[in-house]
């Protein structure tokens, strides 16, 4: 049900300005790594969906598949990624993280964690389940309304 477009309004505002200042604040503690957001984003996405084509990762980013390929080619350049062949699609690759990236991803997920842990200490576990909950059901609106633009 929708609240008072004043609600509304301050919500979205709200989501964006906590989303933007999370990201920020991420991005600086994964600087330390030597790790530029657009860098990091990909590599935390790998990590969760190994296997995955390169147009499955832009759309799962939601860059454009140019903007990936340049991001791949330097990670691949850096020994972090790997490409191969699709079996059913020669024109396609599919993406893996190397062996050699364990230990990369392993410092990111701990700062990740430690940085949830520090943002998240006066949330209730209520209140986070109570978000949880409502941001799900914004995501399965989008995804409706994202599948209802596209035919």
């Amino acid at each position: 049900m929708a609240g008072a477009p004043d609600l509304n309004e301050s919500f979205t505002r709200s989501l964006a300005t906590v989303l933007r200042q999370w990201t920020r604040h991420v991005d600086l503690q994964f600087r330390e790594l030597g790790l530029s957001q657009a860098r990091w984003r990909v590599l935390f996405e790998l990590s969760r969906r190994q296997d995955v084509t390169q147009i499955e990762l832009a759309h799962s980013l939601g860059i454009e598949g140019a903007t990936l390929v340049r991001l791949l080619d330097r990670l691949e350049a850096d020994g972090l990624v790997e490409r191969h062949p699709c079996e059913d699609d020669r024109r396609a690759k599919r993406l893996h993280l190397t062996d050699g990236t364990k230990p990369l991803i392993d410092k990111m997920k701990k700062i990740a964690a430690a940085s949830r842990a520090e943002l998240l200490a006066e949330v209730s576990p209520d209140d986070l389940r109570t978000a949880t909950r409502v941001l799900s059901q914004i995501e399965t609106r989008l995804e409706l309304l994202r599948s209802d633009q596209n035919g």
